[in-house]
């Protein structure tokens, strides 16, 4: 069973900047529901990495987290997949955690807790520090352009972010076809 490794915000149900704050504010992305699904009944284990500093700045409790991810992991339930885990980090930029993407703690605990390993697993991701985070911990980036996904492009495009062959990374349109990606690997 390979590991998938998830952004949530910008990845799975649309961003804002503005924080997705309650169930409210919580739009999946039109397939990225069916998608995680589809990686999930093909045998692969989803684990779901976000950056979630408006738990830390005070934009909602731990209440409306876990009230989106119970959605969301009900919602993949439905379509008949499951989600092995949900890791974020609360962590404000400023608190300089070893947590908040672009560092590789967040990987470092889906690793421990779910017992697979993060090198060669696929991460999707929106943001430059989703990118990042995945090339630090040996994982295979893809960059969706939903989200941030458009401007880290033309940040990837630009040279910018640090990652060692910046045109190696494959870009999709959406999680929806970066499922069919994954699963055309093999």
């Amino acid at each position: 069973m390979a590991l998938i490794i998830l952004d949530r915000d910008g990845v799975i149900h649309e961003d804002s900047d503005s924080y997705i704050r309650s169930l409210a504010d919580w739009h999946p992305i039109a397939g990225s529901i069916e998608a995680i699904a589809q990686l999930s009944v093909a045998g692969h284990q989803i684990a779901v990495a976000t950056n979630q500093s408006g738990l830390g700045r005070g934009y909602f409790d731990l209440d409306d987290l876990e009230a989106i991810h119970s959605q969301l992991c009900d919602r993949v339930e439905q379509h008949g997949g499951v989600i092995a885990g949900i890791f974020y980090c609360p962590h404000r930029p400023e608190e300089n955690c070893n947590c908040r993407k672009p560092r590789t703690g967040l990987l470092k605990a889906i690793e421990a807790e779910l017992q697979q390993p993060v090198r060669n697993a696929f991460f999707v991701g929106d943001s430059m520090k989703d990118l990042q985070a995945a090339v630090a911990s040996g994982a295979r980036p893809i960059l969706v352009t939903t989200g941030k996904g458009a401007k880290t492009l033309a940040q990837l495009n630009k040279g910018e972010g640090d990652l060692p062959a910046p045109d190696s990374v494959p870009v999709m349109p959406d999680l929806a076809a970066a499922a069919q990606y994954i699963l055309a690997q093999g």
